[in-house]
């Protein structure tokens, strides 16, 4: 393993960690909740905002709300994970947030986003593995199982696809919880923010599936 490898940048908190290394305790009790609540704002924001095809526009959230909507935020999550793995630097998991963010708006240009999280996915996985990053493999076989689960939910029935994709989702927070645990791959702050916005976008859509 490279000098690179052994050490990862978890920006000011904790320069020059390693990878899985824990820091030693949790964050403290007012950032965590403070992460939470933008996760919930955020996921908020996502439900509110998005239309039927999960694009901007359409009618009110119960009513147009589709599958694609919580495929979005599962490939979004798994993206930056992964990104963050793959370069050994934890504060890109982070800066990938805007990025994978923007990558469905491709389909304006006629690019499925399942494309785009795709050659995303691989790009990430390829450079990581030509590092020989210690965690690529997990990070891209736990993309493949949360994202593929959800991009099938798609191609089901409109309620029942929106509540498998939904629930998709929800399980992506084992995934956040066992990062925050173990102070591993991503910033606690991410963990923390993704397991707030996992939950309300996964909740919302459950609803509007079982409500319609």
């Amino acid at each position: 393993m490279s000098d690179v490898d052994a050490t990862t940048t978890a920006g000011p908190e904790a320069p020059g960690r390693r990878h899985g290394a824990p820091r030693g305790r949790a964050g403290t009790l007012w950032t965590n909740t403070l992460w939470v609540v933008v996760g919930i704002a955020s996921g908020l924001g996502i439900v509110l905002a998005l239309g039927s095809d999960g694009t901007a526009g359409g009618g009110a959230p119960a009513e147009t709300t589709a599958a694609a909507v919580p495929a979005t935020a599962v490939g979004v999550a798994a993206v930056c994970y992964l990104a963050a793995a793959a370069t050994g630097r934890r504060w890109v998991g982070w800066a990938m947030v805007p990025v994978a963010s923007a990558a469905p708006f491709l389909e304006y240009a006629g690019v499925p986003r399942w494309a785009s999280f795709g050659a995303l996915g691989l790009a990430f996985l390829a450079y990581g593995l030509a590092r020989r990053s210690p965690t690529t493999v997990a990070q891209a076989v736990a993309m493949v199982a949360y994202y593929g689960v959800a991009v099938a939910a798609v191609a089901l029935p409109s309620r029942a696809g929106l509540a498998v994709a939904a629930l998709a989702l929800a399980a992506h927070v084992a995934w956040d919880l066992r990062h925050y645990r173990r102070d591993a791959v991503v910033p606690r702050s991410l963990a923390v923010w993704c397991i707030g916005l996992d939950l309300t976008v996964a909740a919302l859509c459950v609803g509007f599936a079982v409500a319609a």
